[in-house]
């Protein structure tokens, strides 16, 4: 297409999951009880973790930030995709796909770096319990919220820029439910070999260092437990990082999932399901993994409430 030719497109139009109207109807009750289950799971710990100063540590401060991450990264996408099931053309502006787009991106990328700290918090409470309360104190938590929430402002401002600066002439359909980085660059006019490079290198990089930091901190736990000798202290250190190691799993099983599938592999229906598995469903498991798994979160509500009933 010729320079002089081209237009600016200023909508995208999203194809959703399915067309088959008996689907949109069962999907429709299916993600909005998802997303219900989840705005009430992660309201539910970020309100107990505040309310009850039993919780006031450094790792339930971190859960209370990761739920937050969770509800957040969710809102960017399930409300929209609901709104738009039974509409006939399901169309988000280019500001609006952009928004979209950057405030996915950011908390998505900022739940990454957050399980990294969190990593770091469980092995410096079972590696260094001793020294813990010195090592975790109020600055150190701080500065460790700043450098996640620093890394996610860095990753969703780049990768955004880089995306939506790209020359979009048409066509102008994402065969997508939301607006993502790959389906877009799809779209571009012009070669986006550069972009994509960017972008690798930034997520790469990043993600490389996020990923480290877990695996080093599971190492360092792993042979910290294994000297323990009673068998009791080693069900008590591993029951302190089991909601999280199980969590961390999920989160980045899907990514690899995602993102580590050879060309051959790859099927648009596939990537929608796991995308629908990646926006809405783990962030309605992790609250759920925690309050099922956690027994001192169960513990301290179960205490709080019989004070408020007796008082």
């Amino acid at each position: 297409m010729e320079k002089g030719n081209q237009t600016t497109v200023s909508e995208f139009i999203l194809l959703g999951v399915t067309n088959n109207p008996n689907m949109q109807i069962f999907l429709f009750v299916l993600f909005s009880l998802i997303y219900i289950i989840t705005a009430f799971g992660n309201i539910g710990i970020v309100v107990i973790i505040t309310v009850i100063s039993d919780l006031h540590s450094p790792m339930y401060f971190f859960l209370s930030n990761l739920s937050a991450c969770d509800l957040c990264y969710s809102t960017a996408v399930t409300p929209k995709f609901l709104h738009d099931m039974f509409l006939q053309r399901k169309s988000i502006s280019f500001i609006g796909c952009a928004f979209q787009l950057y405030f996915f991106t950011f908390f998505a990328s900022t739940e990454s770096y957050m399980l990294s700290a969190m990593a770091y918090d469980r092995y410096v409470a079972i590696c260094h319990p001793l020294l813990y309360i010195v090592i975790m104190n109020r600055t150190t938590c701080i500065l460790l919220l700043t450098a996640v929430y620093t890394g996610g402002f860095l990753t969703a401002g780049i990768d955004t820029y880089t995306t939506i600066t790209l020359p979009f002439c048409g066509p102008n359909t994402i065969n997508h439910f939301y607006c993502d980085i790959p389906p877009l660059m799809e779209l571009a006019c012009s070669d986006s070999y550069i972009n994509k490079t960017i972008i690798f290198v930034m997520v790469f990089v990043l993600g490389f260092v996020s990923v480290l930091v877990i695996l080093a901190s599971y190492t360092y736990i792993f042979f910290t437990i294994i000297k323990i000798r009673s068998i009791e202290g080693k069900q008590k250190a591993f029951s302190t990082c089991s909601s999280h190691l199980l969590c961390v799993s999920i989160f980045y099983g899907t990514i690899f999932f995602v993102y580590l599938r050879p060309p051959s592999g790859y099927s648009v229906t596939q990537n929608k399901v796991i995308s629908v598995f990646y926006t809405m469903v783990i962030p309605m498991l992790n609250p759920i993994i925690y309050s099922l798994r956690n027994t001192e979160v169960q513990e301290t509500v179960r205490s709080s409430v019989k004070k408020l009933l007796s008082a």
